[in-house]
């Protein structure tokens, strides 16, 4: 596999004008002041607040599940606030000058009336000293913005400058940017911020300060971020001025050579394109068709690896069609049903399939979760016939899931001690075996098959 996010930069040659300009205090120099590069959206049009509502540090997903009028009540109260006048100032406290959205420390954050899966945001900001700020991705706080020169917050990292995800666990990576990169107060900062899943990569002034971190969820650590949800700029006590605020929403295919391109060395290719070289079971059950191994149409057989495989990292990419059914077998011994006989069946399953199907299902049957043994976190599976990158880690009795970014399984099978209709997995305490597909005929494609056996690292 190779690095794949120059692959952004390719995308747009007009753009990469704007892109070097980063690490040269800001791109207003080279295009009208707002105007958005290609492919980039307006967040800000640099006349007013068309776009933004009122926001606070407040649990998107608290907010999106209360009533409507409730809902509409706390975005108003908050709204109402941002154009509230200043008393030391005389001013709105969001207001534009010159083309910069100002906020002169007070008001609630300006946080847009859009929501957004994953994105690259382009940004620059100046703020003052003993200013305190931040941008919250999808309502979660937050990429920091300080003083990187206030002595009083050098025990909580300020010296090490903006940029980082603060409010991850400390020592978590992310939490505290790479390299100091702020330019010095008076001066324009310019922020690139790629999310894909709850994965984050920010760039300051040209330099990478965060790579590839996971977003923690400030609200609870136990469940990723949100899958949607908005933009916000954080006021807290001390003037910052905002302006070209642009942003380019990243498709699926963009997403899944994102999420491939980080930390590939060492994967091996499992599946050549073409045939079935390399592959046991019940080969007659598949096809190869539009670049994928696919079940035919009402088989159902196991399909797994010729090799074996003890601790490993696993990375494949899946369509579900609507309804549909289908799993990933973890050191399957060849026959069998994987979910038992293996030490798991990682559940692949349509988010739709409740409805399709009239079923009622356990939360160990969702897509993603040890069947029958551990749930995997619900709502990151993408719409039916998209493809989804999924990476599973398998070390000792330990597996961890990462659905297109998002971390929605981590458990040790070794604790588990309550199974589904209480039937056993005699197969779990299994130290190797092969990888592969364990089918319920139904049409699931597979392709970009590889695999990273750990003791070889």
């Amino acid at each position: 596999m190779k690095t794949l996010f120059p692959l952004t930069r390719r995308r747009f040659v007009a753009a990469s004008a704007t892109l070097i300009a980063l690490g040269l205090g800001g791109f207003a120099s080279l295009a009208a002041l707002n105007e958005p590069p290609p492919n980039f959206t307006q967040v800000f049009n640099g006349k007013d607040l068309t776009g933004f509502r009122g926001g606070d540090t407040y649990d998107h997903r608290k907010l999106m599940s209360l009533s409507e009028s409730d809902r509409s009540a706390q975005i108003a109260k908050w709204s109402q606030t941002l154009t509230q006048v200043d008393p030391k100032t005389g001013k709105p406290n969001w207001h534009v000058e010159n083309g910069e959205l100002v906020n002169g420390g007070n008001g609630a954050y300006a946080t847009t009336e859009k929501e957004y899966g994953d994105f690259e945001l382009l940004l620059e900001y100046r703020t003052v000293p003993l200013a305190d700020s931040g941008i919250y991705l999808r309502g979660v706080p937050q990429v920091q913005i300080w003083d990187y020169t206030e002595k009083s917050k050098f025990t909580i990292g300020a010296d090490k400058g903006s940029g980082g995800l603060w409010n991850n666990s400390p020592g978590a990576p992310g939490k505290d940017p790479t390299v100091l990169a702020d330019k010095p107060f008076g001066q324009w900062n310019a922020f690139r911020i790629l999310m894909v899943g709850s994965r984050v990569s920010v760039w300051l002034n040209g330099k990478k300060v965060v790579d590839h971190a996971i977003m923690e969820n400030f609200y609870d650590r136990k469940v990723p971020v949100p899958a949607r949800g908005p933009i916000q700029l954080q006021t807290h006590g001390g003037e910052i001025r905002w302006r070209n605020v642009f942003i380019r929403e990243v498709g699926t295919a963009e997403a899944n050579k994102v999420l491939a391109s980080h930390n590939n060395e060492g994967f091996k290719e499992m599946w050549n394109g073409k045939d079935l070289t390399g592959w046991s079971g019940a080969i007659a059950d598949h096809e190869v068709a539009e670049g994928s191994i696919r079940y035919k149409a009402g088989r159902g057989g196991h399909l797994f690896t010729t090799e074996e495989f003890a601790d490993f990292v696993a990375r494949v990419e899946i369509l579900v069609p609507s309804g549909c059914n289908n799993g990933l077998a973890i050191r399957y011994p060849g026959k069998g049903d994987p979910a038992y006989a293996g030490m798991a069946e990682l559940q692949i399953l349509a988010a739709d399939y409740e409805t399709k199907h009239n079923a009622k299902l356990d939360p160990r049957q969702v897509h993603g979760s040890a069947y029958g043994m551990t749930a995997a976190h619900q709502g990151y599976l993408r719409a039916s016939n998209e493809w989804n990158f999924q990476e599973v880690c398998v070390e000792g009795s330990k597996i961890r899931v990462e659905l297109n970014g998002f971390v929605i399984l981590d458990t040790d099978l070794s604790k588990v001690t309550s199974y589904m209709a209480n039937s056993a997995h005699p197969g779990k305490e299994l130290k190797q075996g092969h990888f592969g597909f364990a089918g319920h005929s139904d049409p699931v494609a597979f392709r970009n098959i590889a695999i990273r056996r750990l003791e070889e690292r």
